[in-house]
């Protein structure tokens, strides 16, 4: 079973602290969900579990089956087995998505396979996931839409099988069709490879599809609440004021 496991995370941007001591832990096949206002940190927390260079840890430790990787370089956590799918993927111009998928693969697997063998690999996925090939060829993510662009982060997962994986926000933009895609890929992943998810997300209704085991409010950098789905029920029906009142 592998870990995920953040310990007492403080973060800073430009000098301000925005996350004020993040504890977590995500086992293998878990879906954990973190929830919380506009501005609460969640992206934010994502992003520095990966290493974005823009989030200084100033303290804590971001550790994966054991091993300390707070240091690391995003490259190097990606090929321990985490994955982060983004909010807003920005787009590459002059770069096909195919090309960086492939690059993607041999990079995090530590492989050399042939360019057609991997174009194969992909293929196949982005056919079962609803990707036309001609996205693939296409620059990364221009003039995808909102349900492309999770499309593609959904197939990124398939392909890279990670250990963990934090998604940010999966259900946005996407309609109800894409919604069900993306949690069928969730659970049979976890079912399947026993994977482990962190996912990020305003609503309840992604929820409704893959059953959190738990879930936690973040605000104003610090987890102040945790519970199960019944947490998420409340959160759906009377806003995080009622969540907020009832642990003050």
């Amino acid at each position: 079973m592998v870990t995920l496991k953040i310990e007492d995370l403080h973060v800073e941007v430009e000098g301000k602290e925005i996350l004020r001591g993040i504890n977590l832990e995500v086992k293998s096949g878990e879906i954990h969900a973190l929830m919380g206002p506009n501005g609460s940190g969640k992206t934010s927390l994502s992003l520095a579990i990966m290493g974005h260079p823009k989030y200084k840890i100033t303290k804590g430790k971001i550790i994966l089956d054991g091993e300390d990787i707070t240091n690391l370089e995003p490259h190097e956590k990606a090929k321990k087995g985490l994955f982060l799918a983004f909010q807003n993927p920005i787009e590459i111009t002059g770069v096909r998505l195919s090309t960086l998928l492939v690059t993607e693969y041999n990079k995090v697997s530590g492989t050399n396979a042939a360019v057609m063998e991997v174009i194969s690999k992909i293929k196949s996925i982005s056919k079962e996931v609803g990707i036309a090939d001609s996205l693939l060829n296409r620059g990364v993510f221009e003039g995808f839409s909102g349900g492309e662009k999770k499309r593609v982060e959904i197939l990124q997962m398939l392909l890279l099988k990670p250990k963990i994986a934090i998604l940010d926000e999966p259900d946005s933009g996407v309609d109800v069709d894409g919604l069900r895609m993306i949690s069928y890929f969730i659970n049979k992943l976890r079912n399947e490879l026993n994977v482990g998810y962190l996912i990020i997300t305003h609503y309840r209704r992604i929820l409704d599809h893959i059953s959190a085991d738990k879930v936690h409010v973040l605000y104003k950098g610090k987890i102040v609440a945790e519970g199960g789905m019944e947490l998420a029920k409340l959160i759906d029906e009377k806003g995080y004021e009622a969540v907020l009142e009832r642990n003050s």
